[in-house]
C-alpha cells in the first residue's frame, strides 16, 4: 500500500501531491491493477489534510482511468503506468549517482535541476 508523505512547503497542491505520488507508486510497481489505496479516513490520520482533499485527489485519478471507486469498498487501482520496477538495477545505478552527487555537494534542487536537463536532452516531450 502506498502511504503518502505530504510537503507543506513545497507550493504543491495537496491534492496534485497525492495524485502524483498514486503515480509514481504505479510507475514503479508499488501499485497493480487491483490493488486498494488507503482509504480517505486513513490518508486524513497519516497526514492530517482534509478529507475533501484526498478525495479530490482520487477523483482525478479516476478521471484518468487509473482508479475505480466502488462504493462501499474503496477505491483500485485499475491499471498501472510504465514498466520500471522498483527493484530495477538501474535503481541501483541512479541511488549511486545520487550518493555521489550528494558527496560532491550538490543540493537536492540542483540534483533535481541537472537530472530534469538529462531527462529533457534524452526524452523530448512532443511539442503538441
Amino acid at each position: 500500500m502506498v502511504e503518502y508523505r505530504i510537503d507543506r512547503r513545497s507550493g504543491v497542491a495537496t491534492y496534485v501531491q497525492i495524485v502524483q505520488q498514486t503515480k509514481q507508486a504505479l510507475r514503479l510497481g508499488l501499485l497493480e491493477p487491483g490493488d486498494r489505496l488507503p482509504t480517505a479516513r486513513e490518508v486524513v490520520a497519516a497526514t492530517a489534510v482534509n478529507p475533501n482533499t484526498v478525495l479530490k485527489a482520487y477523483r482525478e485519478l479516476e478521471r484518468e482511468g487509473l482508479v475505480e471507486a466502488r462504493r462501499g469498498l474503496g477505491t483500485f487501482v485499475r491499471r498501472s503506468l510504465g514498466s520500471a520496477p522498483a527493484h530495477s538495477p538501474l535503481r541501483a545505478e541512479l541511488e549511486a549517482w545520487a550518493d555521489r552527487a550528494r558527496a560532491a555537494g550538490l543540493e537536492r534542487d540542483d540534483v533535481a535541476a541537472l537530472f530534469t536537463a538529462v531527462l529533457d536532452q534524452h526524452f523530448q516531450r512532443d511539442p503538441t
